[in-house]
């Protein structure tokens, strides 16, 4: 490993890329961790390969940095077995170097919105299996940090898109690609329920933020969201007007065929459950991170333009 940087960033997702530019554009350097030691990152970028779930490991690969982030995201099948060691294993990490952990979450221990925004003080009453893990290893971050182990800041992000959003986006791969090509669209759930998404860049740019902020540990923090909150179907049509196509045709995965998918995709068959986010009104709350911190969300119109942009070129 070369000399160690201020930052070490768990997971070259779309999350872990979005943090590194984010870093980058303030001049810092970072280390990237993943299991393979090789990512789509500039020559002078180190990406170090290794289990995150060994404390030793990610302990060794953590020394010297004043900010480790976490932005690891198994398959969702995988959950259970694998997302409390790897958490673990950063913490671990975090509270041996003295580092400040930026952990990134979603919204899924708030369960049903039942009415209401989803606002950071909002309690965790997920009925769903995914949800209930999430609770638990968020109280467990916030209780390290209570008890003076390890210096933590959290940050949620509702459903994501943006450049390297791919399958896992809802407004990703089934809808851009159509929407260059004049095809349909395909998303999950009812598309005519507002719902919050937040932009890739955003999330990385919040979670730089919550490294570097005095007043960032030891809270929760709602990542920047357009307070425009649209309907997945607005959206899918402004895709395609940016793109020069007439409106957007959007064809619904309906609820029976995630199921009857879910039979032979372990992927499918765990999105199933969370298929509740789409029937109301899902809107997460970012105001907080505004006006504390002073990081606001790009204009969807912006950043749907930005992602389009980002699937014609690559």
């Amino acid at each position: 490993m070369t000399t160690s940087p201020r930052h070490v960033v768990f997971g070259t997702g779309a999350v872990g890329l979005a943090t590194l530019d984010a870093l980058r554009r303030r001049g810092e350097t970072a280390r990237l961790v993943n299991r393979f030691g090789h990512a789509r990152v500039p020559d002078d970028v180190e990406v170090v390969a290794g289990d995150a779930r060994d404390p030793a490991f990610t302990t060794a690969v953590a020394r010297g940095a004043e900010v480790v982030y976490q932005t690891l995201n198994p398959p969702y099948a995988e959950w259970p077995a694998q997302f409390p060691l790897l958490q673990a294993g950063v913490l671990a990490a975090a509270e041996a170097t003295g580092a400040r952990l930026v952990s990134t979450e979603n919204v899924y221990m708030y369960g049903r919105p039942a009415g209401r925004p989803l606002t950071e003080d909002r309690a965790y009453d997920a009925h769903t299996t995914k949800g209930r893990l999430r609770g638990r290893m968020a109280r467990d971050l916030l209780a390290a940090h209570d008890a003076g182990r390890v210096e933590v800041a959290i940050g949620r992000a509702s459903d994501y898109f943006g450049p390297r959003g791919g399958a896992q986006s809802n407004l990703g791969d089934r809808v851009f690609p159509p929407a260059l090509a004049g095809r349909t669209a395909t998303v999950l759930g009812d598309p005519d329920q507002p719902h919050t998404y937040t932009y890739v860049p955003d999330i990385g740019e919040g979670l730089a933020v919550l490294g570097e902020h005095p007043d960032a540990p030891g809270q929760v923090w709602h990542l920047p969201n357009d307070p425009d909150t649209r309907t997945t179907r607005q959206l899918v049509d402004l895709v395609y007007r940016q793109a020069g196509r007439p409106r957007g045709r959007l064809r619904r995965l309906p609820p029976v065929v995630l199921r009857a998918l879910g039979l032979v995709d372990p992927t499918m068959r765990e999105l199933v459950e969370m298929q509740y986010q789409f029937e109301e009104p899902f809107v997460v709350d970012s105001t907080k991170i505004a006006g504390k911190l002073g990081v606001r969300a790009t204009p969807l119109e912006q950043a749907l333009a930005d992602t389009l942009r980002s699937y014609r070129d690559d």
